[in-house]
């Protein structure tokens, strides 16, 4: 899955999970694209945000980082829709960013219960 990175955890948020179904992204595609991301193969918006091309090229996802020990799929869009986030969104993604870095594991696991999280890119138990 991710490498080195094993450890990361990956979700996707109930808003994004939607936008990527009506999008055609599978889970599959948005975990070889986080493994991209782990490689530098995305844009780095600076505050623990990323931006990264999906669907070959037709859709940008913006996702959040906690140093790396896990990221989350927080919005989509598609490019023949925009060009890109504006000045406002990012500082508000960095804003969400550093909430989520906030989080606790507990915090985390109540979201999931709660269905605001999806956790993909599972590991196959050994």
């Amino acid at each position: 899955m991710i490498g080195a990175e094993r450890t990361a955890r990956v979700f996707k948020t109930r808003w994004f999970s939607k936008a990527a179904r009506k999008a055609l992204i599978k889970d599959d595609e948005l975990c070889d694209a986080i493994a991209e991301v782990v490689k530098g193969q995305a844009d780095d918006l600076g505050g623990g945000v990323f931006k990264k091309r999906l669907n070959r090229n037709r859709h940008r996802s913006i996702i959040l980082a906690r140093g790396r020990s896990y990221w989350v799929y927080t919005y989509l869009f598609a490019k023949k829709d925009r060009e890109n986030i504006d000045e406002d969104e990012l500082r508000a993604f960095r804003n969400l960013a550093d909430l989520y870095a906030a989080k606790t594991d507990t915090e985390i696991a109540i979201e999931l219960a709660a269905k605001e999280l999806v956790e993909i890119c599972h590991e196959p138990d050994a």
